[in-house]
């Protein structure tokens, strides 16, 4: 039986722990914004597109003779995510490409370039699987300090610049006639959901990533109003959810990401159970400033602060 020491002391259990609380900071910090901008399947194409780059990683580690195979991995998934993450903006900015589209490509291709290269790298699809699902097994010393280092730009981005980050999200258009800059913002997002998708693929999976952004995101809103506590109560879910789903699998022998990702689930079905449950007195009005319900998004004024 593994007692809780042996969890604290074991480098292979500790370094995953560091890193499923640093998803827990930072996925619902991006997926509040995300569910704001309606873009709530981004993280999946990013998600994909990162595969295309740990293919890469495994393909230069082949020609550079680099040990372990996987060593330029996590370097390439993060390269390839972000520049995902600018094409994708750009293709919305410049031509008539909906968003849809332009992320159903990323879906599409991601994979394709993953399997396609890995083979070119001598290895087979079976090597992506860890990257997909997540694992314990291969989480490394650097691989935390990486995720360190992507957890701090995420948040200092995500909450140092939370006014501004809301103000667009809550209304581009308006923010756009008042000034703010729009397409910066847009751009600092999606680096922010490529960097989240990069931190979280050891652990949650590439497959799944995106639900550890919204899914804590949707939960939160159905137990508080207004789009602070929202993004807050949904970091209290993803950690409390990213440590419990790591401990299970430690002692049963699960996919980590799946058993997270079905923990935060769990708790959406009891936030709507209990939204059910409430009075109906206890709802905010439909009428007046401010979200109409719990999911709705915040006017400018309450995304920037200004009560």
């Amino acid at each position: 039986m593994i007692s809780p020491l042996d969890i604290l002391t074991s480098d292979l259990l500790r370094y995953p722990l560091i890193i499923a609380v640093l998803i827990g900071l930072t996925a619902p910090v991006v997926g509040t914004y995300l569910v704001q901008k309606r873009l709530s399947l981004l993280g999946d194409g990013l998600g994909h597109v990162a595969l295309t780059g740990v293919a890469v990683g495994w393909l230069i580690g082949a020609w550079t003779s680099a040990a372990p195979a996987d060593l330029l991995a996590i370097p390439g998934a993060l390269a390839a995510s972000v520049i995902g993450a600018l094409l994708i903006e750009y293709v919305r900015e410049v031509s008539h490409t909906s968003r849809d589209v332009a992320l159903a490509i990323l879906f599409y291709g991601g994979i394709a370039g993953g399997v396609v290269i890995i083979q070119l790298a001598g290895g087979t699809s079976q090597n992506l699987m860890a990257y997909l699902f997540g694992s314990l097994s291969t989480v490394t010393a650097p691989d935390a300090l990486i995720s360190v280092v992507l957890a701090v730009v995420v948040l200092g981005i995500g909450v140092g610049l939370s006014g501004l980050l809301a103000a667009v999200t809550a209304d581009e258009e308006f923010a756009r006639a008042s000034g703010l800059p729009v397409r910066i913002v847009n751009v600092l997002i999606a680096v922010m959901a490529a960097l989240t998708v990069t931190l979280s693929m050891r652990i949650v999976g590439a497959l799944m990533v995106s639900a550890l952004m919204i899914v804590p995101v949707a939960a939160a809103q159905n137990l508080v109003v207004g789009f602070t506590r929202t993004m807050r109560t949904a970091m209290v879910i993803a950690v409390l959810c990213s440590l419990g789903g790591l401990l299970i699998t430690v002692y049963v022998d699960l996919p980590p990401g799946g058993v997270i990702v079905l923990l935060t689930i769990a708790v959406y079905a009891l936030g709507l159970l209990t939204r059910a449950l409430r009075p109906v007195r206890e709802h905010p009005p439909t009428s007046g400033p401010g979200p109409s319900r719990a999911g709705g998004a915040p006017t400018v004024a309450r995304a920037t602060g200004h009560h």
